[in-house]
């Protein structure tokens, strides 16, 4: 496989409108398949969450919701809907921060997001549809990979990627949610610099950075590009998901 300092990054082109029930491989194959982007051993596949989790029958009608009296005292502070302020909490494990417009919580998969992940935007249906995370991002990741070897005899890896902002920065950036034959993380502690130096404290963000270049292609409005090949990556043996790349609570010096 080539160096990662050659990286080529593609939107999928012409990929359908996802819903319930889609095959997000189908459609994949589907779109590639009269094209230049035959899939190759060694991609990485970047599936924007929102479409994992609209295949998967992740819709929440806000008229089924019923607010809490807790989830209305927090919207009240928030200025939120009570019923996505609901939702948020069903799938949270804690707030972490809660003022207007903002909130921010600790979501039962361990991410630090805000309202939980859960989305209104580019969502098929009325205003009233919200969007749920995936049940297991890493699982999904896992399924996708492991149907598109099936299919196409291709060693590819899987990234089901996202949207967060930073505490210290302003804008969103990708991250991934989810992973699957890649390592999520690179650990570079006891390797030497280019100096010879050992390194004593570096260990990068592996699939986050794969799941930032993706987001440049696939945009974060109405382009309509939710998977994305990169080729061109420096193999790696081991596979870690991306759960890995949670920071433990004990190590965390800001909660």
């Amino acid at each position: 496989m080539s160096d990662s300092a050659d990286l080529r990054i593609v939107a999928v082109p012409g990929f359908p409108l996802v819903e319930s029930g889609t095959d997000l491989v189908a459609a994949l194959l589907d779109c590639l398949r009269d094209g230049p982007l035959a899939l190759q051993d060694g991609d990485v596949i970047a599936f924007a969450q929102k479409v994992v989790s609209k295949s998967e029958g992740r819709h929440v009608d806000l008229a089924t919701v019923t607010p809490t009296p807790t989830a209305l005292e927090l919207a009240a502070v928030v200025q939120k809907d009570p019923r996505l302020v609901e939702l948020v909490l069903r799938e949270s494990r804690r707030v972490v921060r809660a003022a207007k417009d903002v909130l921010i919580v600790e979501h039962r998969l361990g991410f630090i997001m805000a309202n939980a992940g859960i989305d209104q935007s580019n969502v098929n249906g009325s205003s009233e549809s919200a969007l749920l995370l995936p049940e297991d991002p890493d699982g999904s990741a896992h399924a996708l990979r492991a149907e598109l070897r099936r299919r196409t005899g291709r060693d590819v890896a899987v990234l089901v990627t996202d949207s967060f902002g930073r505490p210290w920065r302003v804008g969103t950036t990708g991250v991934a949610l989810g992973a699957a034959g890649i390592a999520s993380i690179r650990d570079l502690r006891g390797t030497p610099d280019m100096f010879g130096r050992t390194l004593r404290v570096s260990v990068v963000g592996h699939a986050d950075e794969i799941a930032a270049a993706a987001s440049l292609v696939m945009g974060q409005g109405a382009e309509g590009r939710p998977v994305v090949i990169v080729r061109g990556l420096a193999a790696t043996a081991s596979h870690t998901p991306a759960r890995s790349l949670l920071r433990p609570p004990g190590e965390d010096l800001f909660r």
